[in-house]
């Protein structure tokens, strides 16, 4: 199996990867601060199921494929871009709204819910590339490579919703630390819109590896 050292190093990486903004976090946070927790939770079960498709396409060399594949991948490098730049534009659009910020939406049914949560997930190639990039220094290949696969993309996977399972938790929290503070909205909205810009770009430039 993979050596102690090497696991906790990937951990480390995947919680990195978890913390850094992105549309996962954008998408949860928003559902869970319009719809409440439950709503939040079942959008995060959605970017599981996601999570796991990008798992099994890495471990049985699907996720190579797309790479192979130059149109595959930039398809998907695109549309995960222009997804981020559309998020950006909700975030500081005249009269948008913070992510944290309460908003009277209609609510969405479960099943809507998590596919959306699914197609958020779907949307980020950064998913993908972090396991094609990731996986294989973590892997001895004189070892079964399938088992190793696995075990790092469940511990990935354990990283990721744990971390967004609290975020969802604590969305309301800050929503209500920020209600009586406008700057810090404002701000707020100008760095995400900045962050989710700057991803998307760099999304949009990264060459094919």
């Amino acid at each position: 199996m993979i050596e102690p050292s090497s696991l906790l190093a990937f951990a480390g990486l995947a919680l990195v990867m978890v913390l850094t903004p992105g549309p996962n976090m954008v998408y949860l946070v928003s559902r869970s601060i319009c719809q409440g927790r439950r709503a939040g939770w079942t959008s995060l079960a959605g970017v599981a199921v996601g999570f796991v498709f990008y798992l099994l396409g890495a471990a049985f060399g699907i996720t190579a494929l797309l790479f192979a594949v130059p149109y595959a991948y930039d398809a998907l490098r695109f549309g995960g871009a222009l997804y981020l730049l559309w998020l950006a534009w909700q975030a500081i659009k005249p009269g948008g709204r913070s992510p944290f910020q309460v908003r009277e939406l209609a609510p969405d049914s479960p099943r809507r819910l998590f596919a959306m949560g699914l197609l958020t997930s779907l949307l980020n190639p950064k998913v993908a590339v972090f396991y094609l990039a990731l996986l294989p220094q973590f892997i001895d290949p004189a070892r079964s490579v399938m088992p190793q696969s696995l075990l790092l993309g469940a511990v990935q996977i354990c990283i990721s919703v744990g971390v967004n399972a609290l975020i969802v938790a604590a969305a309301g929290t800050i929503a209500a630390f920020l209600a009586g503070r406008p700057r810090w909205i404002a701000a707020q909205r100008w760095v995400m819109g900045g962050v989710l810009s700057a991803l998307a770009l760099r999304m949009a430039v990264d060459s094919r590896r």
